[in-house]
C-alpha cells in the first residue's frame, strides 16, 4: 500500500482549471444561485446577531480548550474505546490509513465496502486503493453517490454534487444504472438511488463512516447526517470502520452541542440534523442488530505540523461546515474541482498545505481576494485570512534552517525577491522616488503589452503622461 500514489492534480494546473470555469457561464451562474441559496438559508437560521456571535465565541472556546488538551484525550479516547470494545489504530500518513483498511477487508475476506460520507476517507484516496486491491467502494451519501458514478470527485465538502443539474444526474443514471429510464423528476432520482443503495447495506461486508465528534470521557463516537445513510452504514454490515483526524476529539459529551447547532445551521441552514448518531460499542449479546466489530483509524497526514505551530493550530479548530467556501467569492465562481485537492476554498487553502506540503500548493493560498468573509462566518472564528497571509509568507520568503512546514520556500524567487527590494529602496528615498516616477511617465511607451498573468484577464499596465504631484505644480 505504501506505494499508492495519490490523485491529487497539482497547483501548476490551478489557473487553467479556474480558468475554465469563469469562462462557462452555465456553471458560474450555478455556483452563484447555489450559493446565494446557501447564504441565505444560514442567515435564516441567525436572526440574532448577539447570540450568533456568543455562540461563535462559545463555539471557539470550546475548540481551543480541547486543541490545548489534544495530546491527554487522544490517549484518553482510546483506553475508553478499548474499553468500549472499539479497537483503534493509528495512522501517520495516507498509505498507513489506506493499509490498514484494507487489511481488516482482506482479513474478513470482505469483497465490498458500502461507505458513509467522508471527507477524510476522500482525503487519503480510499476509493482508489480500494479498487487497485480488488475491493468494491461504494459511496451511499447521495451526492457522493452520483459524483462516484461520474467519475468526478466532490466539489463541495457538503454537498458533493452541487455543480451537477438534474438533468445531468438523470443522464448519468440512465447510462449508468442498469433499467432505468431517463427522468429528471428530482423525487424519482432520490428513489432510484435509494432503491440501489438498500440492496448493497444487506450485501456489503465492511461499512465505513467519518466521525465528526469523538469523546475522550465516554469513548462515543458522535456521526452528522440527514440520509440515514450512515447509520445503516454502521449498523447493517458485520465490521464497521470509522475514520477522523486526530483533531475531532473533545473532552465531554457537554461540548458537542453548541458546536453541532453551529455545524448545522451553518451548513445546510437547518436548525438540527436529521440524524445523530452515537456509537459506543460493537453489538453486545442481546441487541438484534449493530456490527460484530468496531474499528477507528485515527489520522495525522499533517496534523501533527499545524498542531506545532500556535497560530497555525488554528487551522484545526475547523468543524467541516462548509460556510466559509458559500460565501468565498472566488469559490463561488471557480468551484470546488478548480482547487484539484480533496478541500477546496478557503478552508482547503489552510488546510491542504500541512497535507501535501507548500510545493504542491503554494498557488492556493494567493487565490484570495483576502475579503474576509470566511473569517466573518466562520462558526469557530478561525482567522482564515491571516493563516492565509502567513501561508503565503512560509511560500515565498527565502527557505531557512528550522521550517514551520514542509516545502516552506517552495515558492521563492530570487528575482521577484530582488524586484521587490529594488521597490522598497524606491520608495524609502524621496529622491528616488521622484526620479524613478519622473522616468515612468515619460517613459511608458516603453511598457510592454504582455505583462504576465496580470495581462491575461487585465489591460496593460501604463504609467499616467503626468505624476501627481505635476498637475498639482500646474494647478497652482
Amino acid at each position: 500500500m505504501s506505494e499508492h500514489a495519490l490523485n491529487f492534480m497539482p497547483s501548476e494546473g490551478f489557473r487553467a482549471r479556474a480558468k475554465d470555469v469563469v469562462e462557462n457561464p452555465f456553471l458560474r451562474q450555478s455556483f452563484r444561485g447555489a450559493m446565494d441559496f446557501l447564504i441565505n438559508k444560514r442567515i435564516s437560521q441567525f436572526p440574532d446577531t448577539e447570540e450568533l456571535e456568543s455562540l461563535r465565541t462559545l463555539g471557539e472556546h470550546v475548540r481551543q480548550y480541547n486543541l490545548g488538551k489534544l495530546p491527554e484525550l487522544l490517549i484518553r479516547l482510546e483506553a475508553n474505546l478499548t474499553r468500549n470494545g472499539i479497537q483503534v489504530h493509528w495512522a501517520e500518513t495516507p498509505e498507513e490509513a489506506n493499509a490498514i483498511i484494507l487489511g481488516l477487508c482482506h482479513q474478513h475476506a470482505a469483497k465490498l465496502m458500502i461507505k458513509g460520507k467522508s471527507m477524510v476517507s476522500e482525503e487519503i484516496e480510499l476509493n482508489h486503493a480500494a479498487e487497485a486491491a480488488g475491493i468494491g467502494a461504494l459511496e451511499s451519501d447521495m451526492g457522493e453517490y452520483i459524483v462516484q458514478l461520474a467519475g468526478e470527485k466532490p466539489s463541495h465538502i457538503i454537498m458533493p454534487a452541487i455543480h451537477k443539474t438534474k438533468e445531468e444526474i438523470a443522464k448519468l443514471f440512465h447510462e449508468k444504472v442498469p433499467g432505468v429510464d431517463y427522468t429528471d423528476n428530482v423525487d424519482a432520482l432520490i428513489q432510484i438511488g435509494r432503491k440501489v443503495l438498500r440492496q448493497k447495506f444487506l450485501e456489503a461486508d465492511i461499512g465505513l463512516s467519518g466521525v465528526n465528534f469523538a469523546v475522550a470521557d465516554t469513548g462515543t463516537l458522535c456521526l452528522v447526517e440527514n440520509e440515514g445513510n450512515g447509520r445503516m452504514c454502521t449498523t447493517a454490515p458485520p465490521v464497521h470502520i470509522a475514520i477522523t483526524g486526530i483533531e475531532k476529539i473533545v473532552e465531554k459529551l457537554e461540548h458537542i452541542p453548541p458546536l453541532l447547532s453551529l455545524l448545522t445551521r451553518s451548513a445546510t441552514g437547518q436548525n438540527i440534523s436529521t440524524y445523530f448518531n452515537m456509537i459506543c460499542s460493537p453489538r453486545k449479546a442481546g441487541e438484534k442488530d449493530g456490527p460484530e466489530e468496531v474499528h477507528l483509524v485515527l489520522l495525522d497526514n499533517g496534523r501533527s505540523q499545524a498542531y506545532a505551530d500556535e497560530q497555525l493550530r488554528k487551522t484545526l479548530q475547523c468543524i467541516r461546515c462548509g460556510a466559509c467556501m458559500n460565501h468565498c467569492p472566488v469559490y463561488t465562481r471557480i468551484g470546488g474541482h478548480a482547487y484539484g485537492t480533496t478541500y477546496p476554498g478557503p478552508i482547503g487553502k489552510i488546510i491542504s498545505p500541512h497535507m501535501l506540503g507548500l510545493e504542491a500548493t503554494k498557488t492556493m493560498a494567493t487565490a484570495s481576494s483576502l475579503c474576509g468573509a470566511c473569517g466573518e462566518v466562520c462558526p469557530v472564528k478561525i482567522p482564515i485570512p491571516e493563516l492565509l497571509m502567513r501561508l503565503r509568507e512560509e511560500s515565498f520568503s527565502a527557505p531557512h534552517e528550522n521550517p514551520a512546514m514542509r516545502g516552506q520556500g517552495a515558492g521563492y524567487s530570487r528575482l521577484m525577491t530582488s524586484i521587490w527590494q529594488g521597490w522598497a529602496a524606491v520608495y524609502r528615498s524621496p529622491a528616488l522616488y521622484g526620479l524613478v516616477t519622473w522616468l515612468g511617465s515619460r517613459l511608458s511607451w516603453l511598457m510592454p503589452s504582455k505583462q504576465g498573468a496580470w495581462t491575461s484577464v487585465r489591460v496593460p499596465l501604463k504609467p499616467a503622461p503626468k505624476r501627481l504631484r505635476d498637475l498639482l505644480k500646474e494647478r497652482g
